[in-house]
C-alpha cells in the first residue's frame, strides 16, 4: 500500500502589488510536477491554480524586468512536497525492529560464541593484535564499535558460557548492531522480491517469512557475525537488482557501487560472503553478456557500461578489502597472544614483545655479530637454531650410529643456548670490528655457539630421525678420522641486488654446506627422550627451489665485544636495549597476515552441538545458547519448523517446475512468454543459486560445523517461496476455484508459520520461563537436546 502526500502552499508574494513580473505564472511553475504527482492531487490543487490566474490576471502591473521582480516571481513558486510511503514496508520494518531490539540486554550472560568473539572485542578495546583464522576483521570491528560507542574498556575476561556481564560493561550495545543488521534484513528482503519483478503481496510473503524465522531472530539478537553477513549479501544483491532495473542514467551507478562495497563489506565479515559475491559476479557477467550483444546500444555506452561494471564489482571490493585490513593493523599496534604466529619482522613492529628486544638492535650483521636465527617453517610455534651439552647417543634405537657429537636442535622457547656468534674463517677473532664488516649474499662464514664454542658442523652421517639427511652437529674433535666441516655459505633469497648485505629480521637466508652442498633445514620431527623432545635440524641436499623449512631469519642482533669465552657468556645473559623505532611497510603485513588467515588453522575439535551439513535441511539438531543458572529459562537455536518445511518444499518444486520448463522448451513448448521465464530464470539464479553456494560448500569442508552457518542460503529459499507461488498463481492455475483453494492453502501455511512462532518464543528470547513438561513438549524431534530441571 503506497500513499502519497502533497503539500502546496501558496506564497503571499502571489498578491504582491510590487512592479509586474515576467516570470511564469502558476500554471507554468505547476509544469514541472510529474503527471503521476498532478493525478495524485486531483480537484484540490486545480481550483487553486484558477484562484491564482485570477489573481494574476487582475492585480499584477506590467514587467519592469528589474531584479525586485525577479525575486518575488521566484517566491510565488508554491511549495510542492512529494512523499510516497509504502505502509507495508514501514509496517514490517517496525515489527522487525520490534521482534530484534526488545529486551536485548536479557540475558545479562555471555551467550554461546559471544565468549569467542568477546575476546577479539577486549584487543580492539586494548588495541593489542590478534589473528583469526575463521575470516577477516570487518566483523570483529563492527562488534567492537557498538562495544566502544557502549564506554567498554575490554576489561572482561571471556572465560565461560554464562558467565554474568558486569552492571559497568552496556550489554545493549555489545548487541546493537548485529540486532539492527537482523532487522534490516526484513526490508531488504521485502525491496528485493520487488527488484525480482514480483508482487508486493510476494514482498510481503518473503519478509513475514523473515521476520517469523526463530533462528534468525536469535542469531540476530547477540554478539555474532551472522546476521551482518546476511544483511550485506542482501543489500548487495538488491543493490544491483535496482541498478540493472533502473533506468538508464548515470545515477543508477551509484546503487552499482554500493552493490560492489557491500560484496567487500560481506567478505569482510566472514569468507562465506565469498559464495555469494561469487553468485552475484556470475549475474552480473551474464547481464554484461547481454549488453555487449544489444545492436541498439553503441559501442563508446557499451564500453562504458563495462568498465563502469568492472570497477564497481570488481575494483572497489578489492581495494575496500585492503582497507579493511588497514584499519585492523592501524588499531592494533601492540604486541598480542598471536605475536608468535607472525615473522619477526612483523612481530619487531608491533609495540612491546619482540620490538623492545630488537629495537635499537644494528641493521646489518657482521662478522662477530651475535644472533639467534628463527627458521621460517617453525609455524605456527616458533623455534630457534639451539644447542647444549649434550651429545648425540653412539647408537639409535634403530641400531644406526651416529657422530657422536654437540646437538643441533630447534627449540620453541627463549634461551640463552640459542645464540651464535658469526665468523669469518680467515680470522680468529669473535668480535666486531671497527668498522664492521657486513656478511654479504654469498659470503663464506663459520657459525660458532655462544655457550659452547662449537662449531656448527655438517657431514657424511645420517641424521638420526631422517636418515636420508645428513646429522648437523656442534663439531668435537676426537681425534678420529672424521675432519671438521664447519663452512657454510650465506644465501639470502630474498636479496633485491647479488651484493645485499645480510638483514636482521628483514633477510630471508639459505645456509648451504660448502663441503657438501647440502642445505641446513627444520625437519620439524621431535627427537625422543635423549634429544629432549626439541625438533630435529637436518643438511638436505634434496632441496627444489625456495622452501620456508630451509630459511632462516636473524631475530635477535647485537656486535660482540668480547673476546673471551667466559665475558661472552656473561654478556650474552645480559643483552642491551636501545629505543630505535624500525617498520616493515603495509603491503608486507598484509600480505603475511593474509596467507597466514588462510594456512594457518586452528586445531578442530568435537564439539557437543556441531553437526553435518545434511542434518541442516532437515533441522535434526539445535544448539543450546544459553541456561539460566538456577531455571529452566533457555535460549535456544532452533528454527520455525513450519517456514523450515515450506523452504525445502520450495526448493524441490523449482527444480521440479524448472526441469518440466525446460524438457517442454526443448521440445519446442514455450508454456511462458519469454518475459516471465527470464523472470523465472532471474529467480532460479538468485535463490537457488544463493542456496547452493551456500550450502555445497560445507559438504567438502573438514572443519567443526554448526547449525547457523545454514543460515544464509536459508535466507534465500524464505525469498523463493512467497515468488514460487505467485507463479504458480499467476501462470499455472488457471480456474478460478484451484486460485481460491491454492489462496486459503498459503492462508493456512501463514497462520501455521506465526502460530509455531509463537510456541517457540520462550526458547528464542528466554522468557517466559517453561515447566519441565512444557519443555518436554517442545521437543518436536527426539534428536534436539533441550534442557530442564524437574522441581
Amino acid at each position: 500500500m503506497v500513499y502519497t502526500v502533497l503539500l502546496c502552499e501558496e506564497s503571499p508574494c502571489c498578491v504582491n502589488k510590487a512592479a509586474g513580473s515576467s516570470s511564469q505564472t502558476p500554471e507554468a511553475s505547476s509544469g514541472s510536477v510529474s503527471r503521476q504527482q498532478q493525478s495524485n492531487t486531483g480537484s484540490i490543487e486545480r481550483p487553486l491554480l484558477k484562484t491564482n490566474r485570477r489573481k494574476k490576471t487582475e492585480e499584477d502591473p506590467p514587467n519592469t524586468g528589474g531584479a525586485d521582480s525577479r525575486k518575488v516571481s521566484m517566491m510565488q513558486l508554491p511549495l510542492v512536497v512529494t512523499a510516497q510511503v509504502d505502509v507495508v514496508l514501514l509496517l514490517v520494518s517496525l515489527l522487525s525492529l520490534w521482534t530484534r531490539l526488545s529486551r536485548l540486554s536479557y540475558p545479562n550472560a555471555v551467550v554461546f560464541d559471544e565468549v569467542y568473539y568477546g575476546q577479539f572485542v577486549s584487543l580492539y578495546m586494548k588495541r593489542v593484535f590478534f589473528i583469526d583464522d575463521s575470516g577477516p576483521p570487518l566483523g570483529h570491528m563492527i562488534l567492537a564499535l557498538g562495544a566502544y560507542l557502549g564506554g567498554f574498556d575490554g576489561n572482561f575476561v571471556w572465560n565461560r558460557i554464562g558467565a554474568e556481564y558486569p552492571s559497568s560493561l552496556s550489554v545493549w550495545s555489545l548487541r546493537l548492531l548485529p540486532a539492527l543488521c537482523g532487522a534490516l534484513c526484513v526490508p531488504l528482503v521485502y525491496l528485493l522480491t520487488l527488484e525480482l519483478k514480483f508482487s508486493h503481496l510476494s514482498a510481503l510473503g518473503a519478509s513475514l517469512l523473515l521476520l517469523l524465522e526463530n533462528s534468525l531472530i536469535v542469531q540476530s539478537r547477540f554478539m555474532l557475525l551472522e546476521s551482518v553477513l546476511i544483511f550485506f549479501v542482501l543489500l548487495a544483491f538488491f543493490s544491483y537488482l535496482r541498478f540493472h532495473n533502473a533506468p538508464d542514467s548515470w545515477f543508477r551507478y551509484c546503487w552499482l557501487f554500493i552493490s560492489g562495497a557491500s560484496c567487500a563489506a560481506a567478505v569482510g565479515v566472514k569468507y562465506m560472503g565469498v559464495f555469494s559475491y561469487l553468485l552475484l559476479l556470475g549475474v552480473a557477467s551474464l547481464h554484461t553478456w547481454q549488453l555487449i550483444g544489444d545492436r541498439t546500444v553503441s559501442h563508446l555506452s557499451v564500453c562504458v557500461q563495462c568498465v563502469c561494471r568492472v570497477v564497481c564489482l570488481l575494483v572497489v571490493p578489492v581495494l575496500l578489502y585492503v582497507f579493511w585490513f588497514y584499519i585492523h593493523l592501524t588499531l592494533l599496534h601492540r604486541s598480542g597472544p598471536h605475536d608468535q604466529l607472525m615473522s619477526s619482522a612483523f612481530q619487531a613492529s608491533l609495540e612491546g614483545g619482540l620490538s623492545r628486544i630488537t629495537h635499537g638492535q644494528p641493521l646489518e650483521v657482521a662478522y662477530g655479530s651475535q644472533v639467534t636465527l628463527r627458521s621460517s617453517a617453525s609455524q605456527p610455534v616458533p623455534c630457534w637454531l639451539h644447542s647444549h651439552k649434550a651429545n648425540y647417543p653412539i647408537r639409535y634405537e634403530t641400531g644406526r650410529g651416529s657422530s657422536h657429537q654437540q646437538q643441533v636442535t630447534c627449540y620453541p622457547f627463549k634461551d640463552v643456548n640459542n645464540w651464535w656468534i658469526i665468523k669469518d674463517p680467515g680470522r680468529q677473532e669473535l668480535v666486531v670490528s671497527s668498522p664492521p664488516r657486513p656478511v654479504r649474499h654469498g659470503d663464506v662464514i663459520q657459525l660458532v655457539h655462544g655457550m659452547t664454542s662449537r662449531f656448527l658442523n655438517s657431514h657424511d652421517v645420517a641424521a638420526p630421525m631422517s636418515p636420508h639427511s645428513q646429522e648437523v652437529s656442534g663439531y668435537i674433535d676426537f681425534n678420529v678420522s672424521m675432519a671438521a666441516q664447519n663452512l657454510w655459505r650465506v644465501d639470502i633469497f630474498n636479496r633485491e641486488a647479488e651484493s645485499e648485505s645480510w638483514k636482521t629480521i628483514l633477510s630471508e637466508v639459505r645456509l648451504v654446506h660448502v663441503n657438501t652442498s647440502a642445505v641446513l633445514k627444520l625437519s620439524g620431527v621431535s627427537l625422543p627422550d635423549w634429544g629432549f623432545r626439541q625438533l630435529e635440524v637436518v643438511a638436505d641436499k634434496l632441496f627444489k627451489g625456495h622452501s620456508s623449512s630451509l630459511g632462516w631469519t636473524v631475530e635477535e642482533h647485537r656486535y660482540g665485544t668480547s673476546q673471551e669465552q667466559k665475558e661472552r657468556e656473561a654478556e650474552l645473559h645480559s643483552p642491551t636495549h636501545i629505543d630505535v623505532d624500525r617498520k616493515i611497510s603495509f603491503w608486507a603485513k598484509f600480505l603475511e597476515l593474509q596467507w597466514k588467515m588462510l594456512t594457518v588453522k586452528q586445531e578442530d575439535s568435537e564439539h557437543k552441538y556441531s553437526s553435518s551439513p545434511l542434518e541442516w535441511i532437515t533441522m535434526e539438531t539445535n544448539i543450546a545458547y544459553w541456561l539460566h543458572s538456577s531455571t529452566n529459562a533457555q535460549i535456544h537455536l532452533i528454527g520455525n519448523p513450519v517456514s523450515w518445511g515450506m523452504a525445502n518444499f520450495s526448493l524441490l518444486a523449482y527444480q521440479l517446475l524448472a526441469a518440466v520448463y525446460l524438457l517442454r522448451r526443448r521440445r519446442g513448448f514455450k508454456d511462458l512468454p519469454d518475459g516471465v521465464w527470464g523472470q523465472f530464470v532471474c529467480l532460479g539464479c538468485v535463490c537457488v543459486g544463493g542456496w547452493l553456494v551456500n550450502f555445497l560448500p560445507f559438504l567438502l569442508m573438514e572443519k567443526t560445523l554448526f547449525l547457523y552457518h545454514y543460515l544464509p542460503a536459508l535466507c534465500y529459499l524464505h525469498l523463493l517461496s512467497p515468488a514460487l507461488l505467485e507463479h504458480t498463481h499467476t501462470h499455472l492455475l488457471s480456474r478460478a476455484t484451484h486460485r481460491r483453494a491454492l489462496c486459503v492453502c498459503v492462508s493456512a501455511v501463514l497462520l501455521s508459520v506465526f502460530l509455531s512462532y509463537r510456541t517457540f518464543c520462550p526458547l528464542t528470547y528466554g522468557s517466559p520461563e517453561l515447566s519441565a513438561n512444557q519443555l518436554q513438549g517442545l521437543k518436536w524431534r527426539d534428536s534436539w537436546d533441550i534442557l530442564y530441571r524437574r522441581r
